[in-house]
C-alpha cells in the first residue's frame, strides 16, 4: 500500500528529471564559453583581452533584451501524466502531496518552485555542488545562489531582474523561511541560499509540520470582518484613510488605554488601503542588539517592496533595555516611504516626527458597554442579549480577542457535546478565563476562588455589604458609561477596605466577591512587591496593577497597611522615598479599572486620603455566638466521620475567630488520623482548640469547657 512518504518523495524526484534537462543545458553553455577562451588555463591567475572581450559581448548580450541561455523548469507531458497519477494515489489515502501542499498554502509561482528545487538538490546528493561550481565558473561558489537560480530560469533581463527581487529578502520564500540565507555576501547577486529548517523532510514526506512552523513574523492576519472602533465616526475614519492612501499623512499615533480599540483601527485602516499590514517588535529587533536599526530598516525595505503599512505598539519598548532601540528608530520612522501606524497607552511625539509634516494623531477614550455589546453579538450572533451585555460589561477586550474567545468556546462546546455540541453559552467564561489569564502572575499568587456566599459568616448587614462589592462592581459600567457618572468622577473601578482582627474573614469575604464577580483572586505577595532600592517598589506595584487588569481579576492586598500607611514626617532621607510610595499607590489606586480590596487588621494605620477612594469600608467584628456556632458547623464537612458526642454548643462559646474554628477543627481531623480513631470525637476537638489557644498565647481553662474541662488532662 502507497504511504505518503513513498508517494512525497516519487513526486519530489519527479520535479528533478527538468531540473537535470535544465543543468544540462547550463553546463553546455558554460562549455561553449569556456571553448572559445584559448588559454583556459589563466582564468585562474589572470584576466586576458579575450576574455574581457568575450565577457563584454556575454554583458551586452543580456542588457540587449535579447533572450537570455535560461529556460522554465516544468514537466513534459509524459512527466505531467506521472504526476497526475501521483496526485490520484495520494487522494486515495487521504492525503496531499507536501510540495502541491506548500504550492496552494503559500500561493507559490512556478519560479518559486523552481528555486526550492534548485535549493534542494545538495541535499539530494552532494554531486549537485560541483556541477552548481562549474555553471558559475568558481570553484568555491557551490551552493545555490541567486545567480544561479536566475541564470537557469531567466529567458529575458526582465524576467531576470524580477526574479531577483523575489528572491530578496522581501521575497515570499524568505519571509515564510522557505529559503534562508547563508553569509554575508558583497552582492545580492552572489548571496547563497539554503533550505530552510524543516523543509527538506516536509517536501519528502518525514514530516507534515512544517506548514505550521512556516509563517512571516512580521506580517499581520487583516480579517475580512475588521471594523472601526465605535469611537471613530466613520467620516474621521474616511478622512485619515484617505490622506494615507495619498501620501498626504505618513504617520498616525493612535494613543489611549489598552483595550481602546487601537488594534481594530489600525486593522480596519490597513483594510480599507488594501494594503499588507507588517508589525515592528522589539523580540525581532533584539536578534542585533548591537545595531537593532539596521533591522529596522530591512522591516521598512520590505515593507516598501511589497506595498505595506507598518504598526509600531510603542508601549512594547517601554522596558528600560528597550527605550534607547525606540529612540533610535525616531528618525527612521520620521522619514518611512510607507504609511506607519503608532499605538500605545501613552502618546509618544519625538521631536523628529512632530517636525515631518506628515503626523496626525487620534486619542482615543475606552468604548461604552453599548459598544462593547456590539462587537460581542458580532463575533457571537447566536447568544442572547442579557448574556452578551453581561460580558460585554466584564470584559473590555479587542476586536482580535473576543473573536478568539468565540472560537475557543465553540471548540470547547463541541469537544464537551456526546456527538452533539453543548451550548456556546455554557463555555464563553471559561474561555474569557483562557484568553485573559495568558500570562502567569509575577506579583502575586493567582487564586481560583472556591468558596461562596454561604461559607462567609458575618452580621446580615455586614454580609449583605460584601456582597454588594460585587454588584457594585458588575454595574460599573452602566453607571459609568450609560448614565454618564463617568465623566463626573475621576475615580473608575470599584475599591474596598476590609479592617478587623486577625482571622475575621477578611480573605475568605474577598474570594467570595471573586467569585461571585466570576474573576480570579490575584494576593500581591509583598515579598515580590517591596524592594530596598529607590523606584523599584513603584515599578513593582504598577505591574501588579497592570497583571490584575491584564488578567481580569481581583487585587487584593493583605495586610495593607505594609503599603498603604500614613506618610510621615520627613526626618530621614528614606522617609521621603517612602512618602513618594504611597503618593503614588493614592494616583494608581484611583486610576485602575479592576476591583481593588485591601485589607488591614489595624484601620488607623491607613492612610486617611486613601479612605475617601473607597466605595465600600467593612469592618469585620469577631463572631458573635451565633456566628461561631455556624462556623464550627461549617468548619467540619459532612463527609467527615464525626462521632455523636461532639457538642458544637460548647465549643461555641469559646472566644475564637472563623480563622481559629477553621485551625481547631483540621487539627482535630489530624489528632483522629494519627491515632487511628475511625470517626472525630470531642476530645480531638477539645485538644485541637487547646493547642489552638497556646499559638494564639492564651490558655484554655477547664471552666471555659464545662462538663468537657476533664478532657483538657494531659492535653497537649
Amino acid at each position: 500500500m502507497d504511504s505518503l512518504a513513498t508517494l512525497a518523495t516519487e513526486h519530489f524526484v519527479l520535479h528533478f528529471q527538468p531540473l537535470h534537462r535544465v543543468l544540462q543545458a547550463a553546463v553546455e553553455n558554460q562549455r561553449i564559453t569556456a571553448s572559445s577562451l584559448s588559454r583556459q588555463d589563466l582564468k585562474a591567475f589572470c584576466i586576458t583581452d579575450e576574455q574581457v572581450k568575450v565577457l563584454l559581448e556575454h554583458v551586452d548580450f543580456a542588457l540587449s533584451g535579447s533572450a537570455l541561455p535560461g529556460c522554465p523548469i516544468s514537466l513534459n507531458a509524459e512527466e505531467s501524466a506521472m504526476e497526475d497519477e501521483l496526485r490520484a494515489r495520494c487522494a486515495a489515502i487521504g492525503g496531499m502531496l507536501p510540495l502541491d501542499r506548500l504550492v496552494r498554502e503559500l500561493s507559490l509561482s512556478p519560479f518559486e518552485v523552481d528555486a526550492i528545487l534548485v535549493c534542494a538538490a545538495p541535499e539530494l546528493d552532494r554531486n549537485y555542488e560541483r556541477i552548481f561550481a562549474f555553471i558559475l565558473d568558481d570553484l568555491n561558489r557551490r551552493f545555490p545562489c541567486v545567480e544561479l537560480i536566475i541564470s537557469l530560469t531567466s529567458v529575458s533581463i526582465e524576467e531576470r531582474i524580477a526574479r531577483q527581487n523575489s528572491l530578496s529578502s522581501a521575497g515570499k520564500l524568505r519571509r515564510f523561511g522557505v529559503l534562508v540565507p547563508f553569509g554575508e555576501p558583497p552582492t545580492e547577486l552572489r548571496q547563497e541560499l539554503r533550505l530552510g529548517p524543516g523543509v527538506f523532510e516536509f517536501l519528502t514526506g518525514a514530516s507534515r509540520n512544517f506548514l505550521r512552523l512556516s509563517r512571516d513574523r512580521a506580517e499581520v492576519t487583516i480579517p475580512s470582518q475588521a471594523e472601526r472602533p465605535p469611537q471613530v465616526s466613520q467620516q474621521e475614519f474616511f478622512h485619515f484613510s484617505d490622506a494615507l492612501a495619498n501620501g498626504t499623512l505618513t504617520l498616525l499615533g493612535i494613543w489611549g488605554p489598552r483595550q481602546n480599540g487601537a488594534e481594530e483601527l489600525v486593522l480596519s485602516l490597513a483594510s480599507r488601503l488594501g494594503c499588507p499590514l507588517r508589525k515592528i517588535c522589539p523580540v525581532d529587533l533584539d536578534r542585533n542588539a548591537f545595531d537593532p536599526v539596521s533591522l529596522a530598516q530591512d522591516c521598512l525595505r520590505t515593507a516598501s517592496r511589497i506595498g505595506a503599512a507598518v504598526w509600531v505598539d510603542t508601549d512594547a519598548f517601554v522596558e528600560p533595555t528597550r527605550e534607547r532601540i525606540l529612540d533610535a528608530l525616531e528618525d527612521l520612522l520620521a522619514g518611512s516611504p510607507v504609511p506607519v501606524f503608532l499605538t500605545g497607552e501613552n502618546p509618544w511625539r519625538p521631536r523628529a516626527i512632530l517636525r515631518s509634516g506628515s503626523y496626525a494623531e487620534i486619542i482615543l477614550a475606552a468604548p461604552p458597554s453599548g459598544a462593547r455589546a456590539l462587537q460581542w453579538s458580532r463575533c457571537l450572533p447566536d447568544i442572547e442579549a442579557t448574556d452578551v451585555e453581561h460580558f460585554a460589561s466584564r470584559y473590555s477586550l479587542s476586536g482580535e480577542d473576543i473573536r478568539a474567545v468565540s472560537g475557543l468556546a465553540r471548540m470547547r462546546a463541541r469537544l464537551a457535546g456526546n456527538g452533539r455540541p453543548e451550548p456556546v453559552k455554557d463555555h464563553l467564561a471559561d474561555a474569557c478565563s483562557l484568553i485573559t489569564q495568558r500570562s502567569t502572575a509575577h506579583f502575586g499568587i493567582l487564586i481560583t476562588p472556591r468558596r461562596s456566599p454561604s461559607d462567609l459568616v458575618l452580621p446580615a448587614n455586614l454580609h449583605r455589604q460584601v456582597l454588594e462589592i460585587a454588584s457594585f462592581y458588575d454595574l460599573g459600567s452602566r453607571v459609568d458609561d450609560d448614565w454618564g457618572f463617568g465623566r463626573v468622577s475621576s475615580s473608575c473601578g470599584t475599591k474596598a477596605l476590609f479592617t478587623g482582627d486577625p482571622g475575621t474573614g477578611k480573605t475568605l469575604a474577598a474570594e467570595v466577591v471573586a467569585g461571585l464577580v466570576g474573576l480570579p483572586l490575584l494576593k500581591v505577595d509583598l515579598a515580590r512587591i517591596v524592594s530596598k532600592w529607590v523606584g523599584e517598589t513603584e515599578k513593582n506595584l504598577e505591574s501588579a496593577f497592570r497583571e490584575a487588569e491584564d488578567c481580569y481579576s481581583v487585587l487584593f492586598f493583605d495586610e495593607a497597611e505594609a503599603l498603604f500607611g500614613k506618610r510621615a514626617e520627613v526626618q530621614h532621607g528614606t522617609d521621603r522615598y517612602a512618602n513618594l510610595e504611597v503618593s503614588y499607590l493614592l494616583q494608581r489606586l484611583e486610576a485602575s479599572r479592576s476591583l481593588v480590596i485591601l485589607a488591614s487588621n489595624v484601620r488607623d494605620q491607613i492612610d486617611t486620603a486613601f479612605i475617601r477612594r473607597f466605595h465600600v469600608v467593612v469592618h469585620f467584628p469577631k463572631p458573635s455566638l451565633n456566628e461561631r456556632l455556624r462556623i464550627w458547623q461549617g468548619a467540619l464537612p459532612k463527609s467527615a466521620p464525626l462521632d455523636d458526642s461532639i457538642d458544637l454548643n460548647a465549643l461555641a462559646r469559646l472566644d475564637m475567630t472563623g480563622a481559629a474554628i477553621v485551625n481547631s477543627a483540621r487539627t482535630a481531623a489530624l489528632l483522629a488520623a494519627e491515632s487511628g480513631a475511625e470517626k472525630i470525637r470531642m476530645d480531638h476537638l477539645v485538644r485541637a482548640t487547646a493547642r489552638q489557644f497556646r499559638r494564639e498565647a492564651r490558655v484554655l481553662t477547664p471552666a471555659e469547657l464545662g462538663n468537657y474541662g476533664v478532657m483538657l488532662q494531659g492535653a497537649s
